[in-house]
């Protein structure tokens, strides 16, 4: 019985690693479907922009932190090209929906913020820190056909703003 136990204890144990862990989606892969909560708790779901918008779907730790202040901050003053690009930034971290209205009302954000208290989505794109409930900084363009065109994964806000942009002009020539 002791043997039993532990070799379905083990056995369990590898089968939460291979699902826990899956590998973060790169370029060229369909971009993990989600439906997430905005700020205001309204659904929000990846598949209602696939084929109407390029979405610039970034993770970022927390909401009023230095790095992720600068990040949004910097989205925000780049929405308006972005738009004439045809593309809708969406912020994801596990922050409340309430943090997330006061970060948008505070640095007057203007794109929506999906609470992710879980980590379900974090999860579903591999982004969270190892061992925390904080996802890493991470970005993924997902192109009009719901496929992955470019991911950036850098601790840098302005390695993301540099790359994306890059990104777009590609998918626009």
């Amino acid at each position: 019985m002791k043997t039993f136990l532990k070799s379905s204890l083990i056995a369990f144990s590898i089968l939460i690693s291979a699902t826990a862990f899956a590998d973060m989606p790169k370029a060229g892969d369909t971009a993990p479907a989600f439906v997430g909560k905005d700020q205001d708790g309204k659904d929000f779901k990846l598949s209602d922009l696939v084929g109407k918008k390029i979405v610039l779907l970034y993770f970022y730790p927390k909401d009023f932190t230095g790095g992720c202040t600068k990040e949004a901050c910097g989205f925000r003053d780049r929405v308006a090209d972005l738009q004439k690009d045809n593309v809708q930034v969406v912020g994801v971290s596990f922050d409340t929906q309430e943090s997330h209205q006061k970060f948008i009302s505070t640095y007057k954000l203007n794109f929506p913020l999906l609470a992710d208290p879980d980590g379900k989505i974090g999860d579903l794109y591999d982004v969270r820190m190892s061992g925390r409930n904080l996802d890493s900084r991470v970005s993924f363009l997902i192109g009009l056909d719901g496929k992955i065109v470019h991911v950036t994964n850098s601790g840098n806000p302005d390695v993301h703003f540099a790359e994306m942009k890059a990104a777009i002009a590609s998918i626009k020539s």
